[in-house]
């Protein structure tokens, strides 16, 4: 399929009064410092023995510098994980007197590693780089434009795989180089507990309070090294913005919602995840005495269960929650397993953003989504040419006697859409973007800022659509990094140029205008404005609002 240079959501026939297309604003912004733009022909790796040292709490750091760009690996912002530390909240790491070399990444979180690369689609795609798992996995990486007093704006990545997969540099596109030089700004990533060694509840077998919530308070111990040392690294931790998708993004809700993360960070974006409630504090209590019965032991023996090789445990820990299907179901839990615990002490019970006195209150949100989160058609080209009914029969086992009005609503919604195009804006659907800006903007004052990705990669024939993952490039300025989402060279660099300098003016300030995009209004209930991120950017007012009524 030959790329288009238009919007893709003018394609499926949205109507004119939803969608304006806006005049294109003047790209501003913090230019680079000359210096960060050596010539073809320089040295652009410098690493030695007096060549970027940083001075942390704990002792000091050697990284490099590349491309201008000073960058360190695997800074320790807590200690080991295992033993008896394991389920506790993260401890401090020991210091050290030598200079610590900070050139490789930090161990992967423990998470079951096996087939990682079977599918080969998604080993070229996605290009996933992973190393060394281990619990001893609390390390976060910095990349800065110098070690200086200037005090830049910092962002914290938090990595996707919905709190069980995934680290902090997993794809080539979280690399933060790029960004730091355009926007001279300071760039961390970070890796944390995952699965059940981070979000297992064993308080009611004798363990910590804090064990279902371990994964969320290391990001808190991550953000707090952030605030304590990133002056050091030519960072101020007064202005620092977390940012994070798919889990990730739900990580960055979440963490608006931890007593402990107040005061940490000022601003949030959330793309293609978020969440409005941690898990239910019941079922996470009863499926923790149901580990320790699979692994057989009694409550009051977590010391037992600490010791545990941790591929063992989490065969263990993913075996209780088979055998807590039934419980979940009355629960009406739909996803059961290990994530972030309502447990009304380290993280608020009930609906978030209800609180208008809240510390998140104060803290402006940008949310994303792509238009094809998931596209069927991906690696199997006949599904191209599916018809409207046979759409109705896909995503019945998903909504049941709904499904034939739900395709019926997006086809009216969208009436130049294709049924294959249809099937993926369905499962796809803004339902869940849409109820978290809602529940922001009606209980807290902070700004919304709302988007939605339709730019789509011309690989793979143009079955990959605007598709999970592939925006984050874009915001970080990597589309010519990350070349298995965009395919590279102007087109995708153009829009880039736009989104991460809209990312910058949010960072800097709270409000994404004057980076390239058109005037983007912050979010209401009322007009559900949406910037329409694509070749030709837009500002559209709810454009598949009469779709998502028949989710409902």
């Amino acid at each position: 399929m030959k790329p288009s240079r238009r919007n893709f959501i003018q394609s499926l026939g949205v109507g004119a009064a939803s969608l304006s297309i806006a005049q294109q604003a003047t790209a501003t912004g913090t230019k680079p410092p000359k210096n960060l733009k050596p010539s073809a022909d320089d040295q652009v790796l410098f690493v030695g023995d007096t060549i970027a040292i940083a001075s942390t709490e704990y002792g000091k750091v050697r990284g490099c510098i590349l491309r201008g760009i000073h960058q360190f690996l695997g800074i320790p912002y807590g200690a080991d994980t295992s033993g008896k530390n394991r389920f506790m909240p993260p401890q401090k790491p020991a210091s050290w007197t030598d200079v610590r070399p900070a050139l490789w990444w930090g161990n992967s979180a423990p998470q079951i590693m096996d087939k990682r690369y079977a599918n080969t689609y998604a080993s070229f795609v996605d290009h996933w780089n992973y190393d060394d798992v281990s619990e001893d996995c609390l390390k976060l990486n910095v990349w800065t434009p110098a070690l200086d007093g200037q005090k830049r704006p910092v962002v914290v990545w938090l990595h996707g795989g919905g709190f069980v997969n995934g680290n902090g540099i997993e794809q080539d596109g979280y690399h933060g180089e790029n960004l730091a030089r355009l926007g001279n700004v300071v760039f961390c990533s970070l890796n944390h507990r995952l699965g059940a060694l981070g979000y297992t509840n064993l308080k009611a077998a004798g363990s910590s309070a804090a064990s279902g919530n371990v994964g969320n308070l290391d990001m808190v111990a991550a953000l707090e090294w952030v605030n304590a040392n990133i002056a050091n690294f030519g960072g101020d931790p007064a202005n620092v913005t977390i940012i994070g998708q798919s889990g990730g993004g739900a990580k960055v809700t979440t963490l608006m919602n931890m007593p402990a993360a107040k005061g940490l960070f000022h601003k949030a974006v959330a793309l293609s995840g978020s969440s409005l409630a941690g898990t239910n504090k019941e079922y996470a209590e009863k499926l923790g005495l149901k580990v320790m019965e699979e692994a057989g032991l009694k409550p009051g023996e977590v010391d037992k269960l600490q010791q545990i090789p941790w591929r063992e445990y989490i065969d263990i820990a993913n075996r209780a929650v088979d055998k807590m299907t039934d419980e979940a179901k009355r629960l009406n839990i739909q996803r059961g397993g290990y994530a972030p615990v309502a447990d009304g002490t380290y993280l608020a019970e009930g609906t978030f953003f209800t609180d208008p006195n809240h510390f998140s209150a104060t803290i402006p949100l940008l949310i994303c989504s792509t238009f094809h989160e998931q596209s069927p058609s991906r690696t199997d080209a006949k599904l191209e040419t599916i018809t409207l009914d046979e759409v109705k029969e896909k995503v019945k086992p998903r909504f049941g006697d709904k499904a034939g009005e739900i395709v019926d609503a997006y086809a009216k919604n969208f009436p130049k859409a294709r049924p294959i195009e249809l099937w993926s804006l369905i499962v796809s659907n803004r339902k869940n973007a849409i109820a978290t800006a809602d529940a922001k903007v009606t209980g807290q004052k902070a700004p919304v800022y709302v988007a939605w990705f339709g730019w789509q990669p011309p690989l793979f024939d143009g079955r990959m659509r605007a598709f999970h993952c592939d925006d984050i490039c874009f915001w970080f300025y990597n589309t010519d990094l990350m070349l298995t989402h965009t395919g590279g060279g102007k087109r995708p660099r153009t829009l880039s140029e736009k989104m991460a300098r809209s990312f910058l003016n949010f960072m800097k300030t709270g409000n994404p205008n004057g980076g390239g995009l058109p005037t983007w209004k912050p979010y209401t209930v009322q007009h559900g404005e949406t910037m329409i991120l694509d070749d030709l950017p837009a500002l559209a007012n709810d454009p598949d609002r009469e779709a998502r009524k028949a989710l409902v």
